[in-house]
């Protein structure tokens, strides 16, 4: 079985996608739903889907690297084999992410390594930029900087706007986080 704890901070969509498409990945198991913030909105649905949850509240720490292994600890505690973010809107430390170093993913808005960061939709505009799209990649101590596993493509319009343009990036985001999934589940068991 291939394990996973998904780290959110909001409403989890990506998660819901992941959760929604678990039928379709049978070797694949959610272990845990953990969030920095206790009324994240996606906390209720993975409760609803039956998976644990747990709040790791990052306003409880002065410190990042204290909440960073406090994290760390409740997260280890699943032995996951992949660690999801899935709208964890934490930086994490060199520390963390070297630990989960090749089983820590995220999904960003963006044809990685164009446009890291934040406000990419807007971004993208700005740039006169005829594509855009949302990329899976392996999280390292740089921001957005990971190897990339999977890449979607959307057209960009002449009359986006940032939100309808990052409404058809979301639609890409959701088909493409299982879809990684699936090929990093894969790999595991061809390497098992």
């Amino acid at each position: 079985m291939f394990t996973l704890v998904i780290l959110i901070s909001g409403r989890g969509s990506n998660m819901q996608a992941i959760l929604e498409s678990l039928p379709r990945l049978p070797h694949v198991r959610v272990a845990a739903v953990i969030s920095n913030r206790p009324d994240a909105a996606g906390l209720n649905t993975a409760q609803n889907a039956h998976i644990p949850t747990q709040v790791v509240d990052h306003t409880h720490y002065t410190a990042r690297d204290d909440f960073d292994q406090a994290l760390q600890q409740r997260i280890d505690e699943w032995q996951p084999n992949l660690v999801v973010l899935a709208g964890f809107m934490r930086i994490l430390s060199r520390e963390f992410v070297q630990h989960y170093a090749q089983r820590l993913i995220n999904i960003h808005p963006s044809l990685l390594p164009a446009y890291k960061g934040l406000n990419t939709h807007q971004r993208v505009l700005d740039a006169g930029e005829s594509r855009h799209g949302a990329s899976v990649h392996f999280v390292t101590p740089e921001l957005d900087d990971g190897p990339v596993i999977l890449q979607a493509e959307v057209p960009v319009y002449s009359d986006d706007t940032a939100k309808n343009l990052a409404q058809r990036v979301l639609v890409e985001e959701h088909r493409l986080y299982p879809q990684a999934i699936r090929q990093l589940a894969a790999r595991h068991k061809a390497s098992s």
